[in-house]
């Protein structure tokens, strides 16, 4: 079984992971749809659980930026082979650094955000062939 995670990032860190090929060091943490999830929002299904863990991640991104950093939020999708997830929310931990190959999509802003702002808006989709042109 596998596992969808979305791991918090930034453009700058994202160069860094294209260039040296993976997402680490490990542990790499990240977001998924878990237990917690699922029992806590019992009338959903897999397309909101999976955008609420989406939007869990787009908000630690944020609070991740630094005054040096582009205020774009970024979060890549990668399908693990297994998470250690927190009982209490959305939070999964990966074990090992993750392989570029097992990233399956990138979510960022296309333009500059407020990052202390409560709702910067949803992130568009980008194809991992699209990593380069995101960086430029």
């Amino acid at each position: 079984m596998s596992f969808r995670v979305y791991v918090p990032t930034s453009l700058d860190a994202l160069a860094r992971y294209a260039e040296e090929g993976g997402i680490g060091p490990s542990p790499v943490h990240g977001h998924a749809v878990t237990q917690w999830l699922r029992d806590s929002w019992p009338e959903a299904d897999e397309e909101e659980w999976a955008y609420a863990a989406l939007m869990a991640a787009a908000d630690q991104s944020a609070a991740g930026l630094t005054g040096g950093q582009r205020p774009r939020r970024v979060v890549l999708v990668a399908e693990v082979e297994r998470v250690t997830a927190d009982r209490e929310s959305t939070a999964v931990t990966v074990d090992s650094a993750i392989a570029l190959r097992l990233l399956e999509a990138v979510h960022a802003d296309t333009a500059d955000i407020d990052p202390a702002s409560e709702d910067a808006g949803d992130l568009a989709w980008f194809g991992v062939q699209e990593i380069p042109d995101l960086l430029a």
